[in-house]
């Protein structure tokens, strides 16, 4: 497994539709699994393949989560989650609001409206197709990385002033890094 570079806006890569996956393979297990350490890295909680510059339909995503009745201090238990050509096959009409950041848009963060509620269809890890419906913070992640995939980022949801800005800031933040 290796860290791989984020790529930050405003690459036009970012803005690139992603191209479904034929199959799951070794190679594209690879793939994955390096995404999953760049996500940890980083740190977030989801990632998707274009973030890394790969064009294909991919996410991980890991929404670590202490025991059902484990101590206040208890570290979370890492969950690692695979989505090979996810898609929304059904969403809620309600909808919830969530303050988003991005990896590829550091230390912006921002409220964003979406279903409180979907239900998605990909293949996992093994190339086995799953179907399941995502509530409340999994339904918000898997929406924002399932974006990705359509060149959309979180900050095409904000008014135009505030993705204006954001795209400033994270300018000036990669020129001084």
């Amino acid at each position: 497994m290796a860290i791989r570079e984020i790529i930050t806006v405003p690459n036009p890569l970012l803005k690139q539709v992603s191209k479904p996956v034929d199959k799951v393979d070794d190679a594209l297990r690879e793939l994955m699994d390096d995404m999953l350490e760049t996500m940890y890295d980083a740190p977030g909680i989801g990632l998707a393949a274009i973030q890394i510059g790969e064009p294909v339909r991919v996410i991980v995503m890991d929404l670590q989560e202490k025991p059902e009745g484990a101590a206040d201090d208890a570290e979370p238990v890492k969950n690692p989650r695979y989505f090979v050509n996810p898609e929304i096959i059904w969403k809620s009409e309600d909808t919830l609001p969530y303050e988003e950041g991005c990896l590829s848009i550091p230390e912006i963060y921002d409220e964003v409206q979406r279903p409180a509620h979907v239900k998605i269809r990909y293949l996992n890890y093994q190339g086995e197709q799953v179907e399941e419906e995502a509530k409340g913070l999994f339904a918000v992640c898997i929406q924002h990385e399932m974006d990705h995939l359509e060149g959309v980022l979180f900050i095409d949801h904000l008014s135009k002033l505030k993705r204006d800005r954001a795209v400033t800031k994270v300018k000036k933040l990669t020129r001084a890094a």
